[in-house]
């Protein structure tokens, strides 16, 4: 194994089996239905809030950093909530949006973007310049895998990869299978110290969007590593070992189905339950707008502070806005320290249900 050296990128081997390309096809369906009911939500914002934080979430779980939906969600709407766990679980979010306003901006992928991503992912580690950095198994603690402990080679190397994400005349093969070779690649250049888990998945979604394949960054496949997580482990040792793309590939694209499918139902039941609420708000009472729908569904949990900013009011009128809600049972106020929540409960179950 320590014979191992990483091939730059493209890699000489057939993408396009009868295999791949059946499971490429159903990927690209889900995937394309996916893109095209997420423009049934007029603020496509409210997405990219919610449900990126359950990506950043479960990415986080990856790495054993775990906290409640709870605890993340107090800490993303309240800069004073302490726990750790959840503030790195808020990190990893901004870490998302600030990769995809990048891509709005210029279109491509970078190794300075990445990096930048790194940073408010995991920081104070940055591209490795000292040796020593082994992947082990988890249960064994025996080393499985060294990547490149020169500094000089992981430059050389990231600067092949981020060459191979932006030049699409140097592999001419569709985006799903050239995103799980990215991700393959990312990992086991392994540059950071560590993060490099939670910033190559990053990189997934962020290529999705680049490549048009979706608008916006709302397909996360961490759930589904996170549900198989060792058989994700072990296809990603299989390369290196014995150079067994095809597993890889065909069980990424599986995974590009099954998570496009997931999110589809997520999105729809959002919809519905916007639907609901706007009708409820508008028949029953006197303050309906769509900002404050807005509001309401950017995350799960909402203050007071929110509705006197955004809708531009004065802060007893929004607490009496928002204590109507509850009244109607369309929110549940709930009291942590000195600080009012008020929590959409339906939406929060459409999102734990991923």
């Amino acid at each position: 194994m320590q014979n191992f050296k990483i091939q730059p990128l493209p890699i000489s081997f057939d993408f396009e089996t009868k295999e791949i390309l059946k499971a490429l096809n159903k990927a690209s369906r889900a995937l394309g239905e996916l893109k095209g009911d997420i423009k049934k939500i007029p603020n496509s914002q409210i997405l990219l809030d919610t449900l990126a934080l359950q990506e950043a979430k479960d990415s986080s779980e990856i790495e054993n950093i775990v906290t409640t939906d709870d605890e993340m969600y107090q800490a993303m709407v309240d800069d004073e909530v302490l726990n750790l766990n959840a503030k790195e679980v808020k990190n990893y979010a901004f870490a998302l949006k600030k990769g995809y306003n990048s891509i709005q901006e210029k279109g491509i992928i970078t190794i300075n973007d990445i990096t930048k991503i790194q940073e408010v992912v995991s920081p104070n580690h940055p591209i490795r310049k000292l040796p020593g950095t082994n992947l082990k198994n988890a249960k064994t603690n025996e080393i499985i895998y060294t990547p490149p402990q020169n500094y000089d080679e992981i430059v050389l190397l990231l600067s092949n990869l981020e060459k191979y994400i932006n030049e699409e005349s140097l592999q001419d093969i569709d985006g799903l299978i050239k995103m799980a070779i990215i991700h393959y690649q990312f990992e086991t250049i392994h540059p950071f110290y560590d993060g490099n888990g939670r910033t190559g998945r990053i990189l997934n979604i962020l290529y999705l969007v680049q490549q048009k394949l979706l608008d916006i960054p709302v397909l996360y496949l961490s759930h589904y590593i996170t549900k198989n997580k060792i058989q994700y482990y072990k296809l990603l040792q299989n390369i290196r070992t014995d150079e067994k793309w095809e597993d890889w590939i065909i069980w990424m694209l599986i995974g590009v189905e099954e998570t496009a499918k997931e999110t589809l139902i997520v999105v729809n039941n959002i919809k519905d339950l916007m639907d609901f609420y706007k009708k409820e708000i508008r028949e029953n009472f006197t303050f309906y707008s769509h900002d404050l729908i807005n509001l309401l569904f950017k995350h799960p949990y909402t203050k007071i502070d929110f509705l006197e900013r955004e809708l531009k009011i004065h802060r007893n009128t929004s607490r009496a806005y928002l204590n109507q809600l509850v009244e109607a049972n369309l929110l549940r106020k709930i009291k942590i320290g000195k600080t009012n929540y008020y929590v959409n409960e339906p939406l929060m179950q459409i999102l734990k249900s991923r």
